[in-house]
């Protein structure tokens, strides 16, 4: 299954979600996280790219394979898949904003922690905000590093090894990018969408519990309901990678 394939496209946008799941994009300011989630939600350069005030918000559909089987009834040889209406939260890094950003971290299970390998600055302050999203966020926080800027690799400061070692080290994920050009833009949010997924199904993270960043979606919920037929379907105002606002 292809990265691109993870993310639905705007001719099969479906009313219904299985989980819904808040994402925390952080890091330094100048790193181009907003650059990142603009690429991967729009497919194209953000540019230009004035610096983020405060927080912004978007949201896209993920459509993932499930590591459960097949719901009875289903066609023979049918693979199980999920769909996670993601919404991902951008945050300003200058030091100013802190104490308004942290706020957001609350009812995330999920992380995309950005540096720029150009900057070993950026990279030094990792640890500074993984311990405040650990502090604040989900108790089952997933979280993906990110070296971003690899097309500016003549200035690199911070080897590939040892921001992949540092990940492996503090229990997270690790992928290079370049907001740019696009390389790997899907990558971390992919890898973090599959993350929570496979720790929902395996029960470490629970939907029914207050604080773990994860809530069943419309479509449980209608599932549930389905006897009264009082939940109305509704459109997803969230954004498809290479899609538009809905």
């Amino acid at each position: 299954m292809s990265d691109r394939s993870s993310a639905l496209s705007a001719t099969e946008l479906p009313e219904l979600y299985d989980y819904l799941c808040k994402l925390i994009v952080i890091g330094d300011s100048g790193v181009g996280k907003s650059c990142l989630l603009h690429y991967f939600l729009n497919d194209k350069i953000r540019d230009p790219s004035p610096h983020t005030i405060g927080v912004e918000f978007a949201s896209t559909l993920m459509r993932l394979p499930s590591s459960l089987p097949p719901s009875a009834g289903a066609a023979p040889g049918a693979t199980s898949s999920k769909t996670l209406k993601v919404q991902c939260w951008d945050s300003a890094g200058q030091e100013r904003f802190r104490s308004v950003t942290r706020n957001y971290y609350r009812g995330a299970c999920g992380a995309v922690i950005v540096y720029d390998i150009t900057s070993r600055k950026s990279f030094e302050a990792l640890q500074s905000w993984l311990s405040d999203a650990r502090a604040l966020a989900s108790p089952e926080l997933q979280v993906v590093v990110v070296g971003n800027k690899m097309d500016q690799e003549d200035d690199r400061q911070v080897p590939y090894l040892e921001g992949s070692r540092w990940a492996q080290d503090h229990g997270a994920l690790f992928v290079e990018t370049s907001s740019r050009r696009g390389d790997n833009v899907e990558q971390p949010f992919i890898l973090l969408a599959r993350a929570i997924l496979l720790a929902v199904e395996s029960g470490k993270l629970d939907p029914d519990k207050a604080g773990s960043g994860v809530s069943y979606g419309e479509r449980a919920l209608r599932r549930i309901s389905s006897w009264s037929g009082s939940l109305n379907g509704g459109t997803s105002k969230g954004k498809l990678l290479g899609g538009k606002c809905c």
